[in-house]
């Protein structure tokens, strides 16, 4: 792959074929990225997963629409954090389609930028929380149908719901028999689906950025400051709810999300409350009193819903999300309905932060 990459790839984006180092960088579930120096700049180089995003072009422009609309909040000082933009080709292009051999895009690479992958601290959810807080109050005035879904109901619990009782009936791996009792505990969730199609019907839709876990925010390595919002492959229409939901979801537990650790793997309520209040400031003036109470229900709904979607995949062979061992997806899956009945232990505490 990397000699492919440095004779076929490099060269579109004026990259030298000799003195550039290349290396797999991150841990994604969807593309292949790496990291790419020659002696004069860096990038971002990623091959884009054309089996999941079957609009690829569509998908960069959007990311393209975004970053545009991200620096010119930055200009007029509407937004604090650094924007990663794409990087054209000699030719001018966003992408470099190589067909059977790959769909690639190149993005920025910020300087003393730093990930992590699990939330330590009450101050590192609020870092994080606030970052993603002021993305989404920086999209709040961008108009929806200049976005593109790219995942056509990506975050649509009813059809999660319905692919995972497909998968049950036809078991074509012979794999339920591991995963009955996990398969019925989701299935049984009929009240939170009902109320989630009920305020679906009235809050407002906004351009989320709709996968935003804790490595999807970059902290700058010289002080561990917010510096940017990445990865905008996902953006798409959608709701704050699931936005927020997600986060808390990847920050609540002291555990990585394919941990077997179960009896560590819960939801850490002081870490949902130091995201809920600083997501809610950072959105003062436009999140609506329906949106915040929202969202508890979006803190609810993403654990079961990834939960469902990783038990889905393992019932039909690993066929969506990238796996280490066999048992993988189950792990994971696993993992994200302990966290999600950890909420439900502590509702009655945590609602009261989204009451209006």
């Amino acid at each position: 792959m990397v000699n492919f990459i440095r004779s076929n790839v490099l060269p579109q984006f004026g990259f030298s074929t000799e003195h550039s180092s290349i290396h797999p960088l991150g841990n994604g579930h969807i593309n292949q990225t790496f990291l790419v120096r020659d002696q004069a700049k860096t990038m971002v180089l990623q091959r884009i997963n054309t089996q999941i995003f079957t609009d690829p072009r569509g998908m960069i422009q959007n990311a393209a629409n975004i970053s545009q609309h991200l620096l010119a909040k930055r200009q007029q000082q509407q937004y604090p954090l650094q924007v990663v933009s794409p990087i054209a080709t000699v030719s001018g292009a966003l992408y470099v389609d190589l067909a059977e051999q790959g769909f690639w895009r190149a993005i920025d690479y910020l300087p003393h930028s730093d990930t992590i992958e699990v939330v330590d601290t009450p101050e590192q959810a609020k870092l994080a929380a606030e970052a993603f807080g002021h993305f989404a109050a920086a999209l709040s005035n961008l108009t929806p149908t200049d976005i593109i879904d790219v995942i056509p109901n990506f975050l649509n619990l009813p059809q999660r719901m319905a692919q995972l009782h497909s998968a049950e009936i036809n078991d074509s791996h012979e794999r339920l028999a591991q995963c009955q009792k996990w398969v019925d505990f989701c299935l049984a969730q009929t009240d939170l689906v009902t109320t989630l199609l009920q305020y679906e019907t009235d809050l407002p839709i906004r351009v989320c950025h709709n996968d935003t876990k804790i490595n999807n925010m970059l902290f700058d390595s010289r002080d561990m400051s917010s510096l940017a919002i990445i990865d905008l492959d996902t953006c798409m229409t959608g709701y704050l709810m699931y936005d927020f939901g997600d986060m808390v979801r990847a920050f609540c537990s002291p555990e990585a999300e394919d941990s077997t650790n179960l009896a560590n793997v819960y939801a850490r309520p002081e870490i949902i409350i130091a995201a809920a209040n600083s997501y809610i400031a950072s959105l003062v003036g436009i999140i609506t009193p329906l949106e915040k109470r929202s969202l508890w229900l979006g803190t609810k709904v993403m654990p079961l819903m990834l939960g469902v979607r990783f038990l889905t995949d393992y019932l039909n062979g690993d066929v969506y999300f990238g796996i280490k061992y066999e048992n993988h997806n189950l792990d994971r899956a696993i993992n994200q309905l302990t966290i999600y009945q950890s909420l439900l232990q502590q509702e009655t505490r945590l609602m009261s932060l989204f009451s209006a």
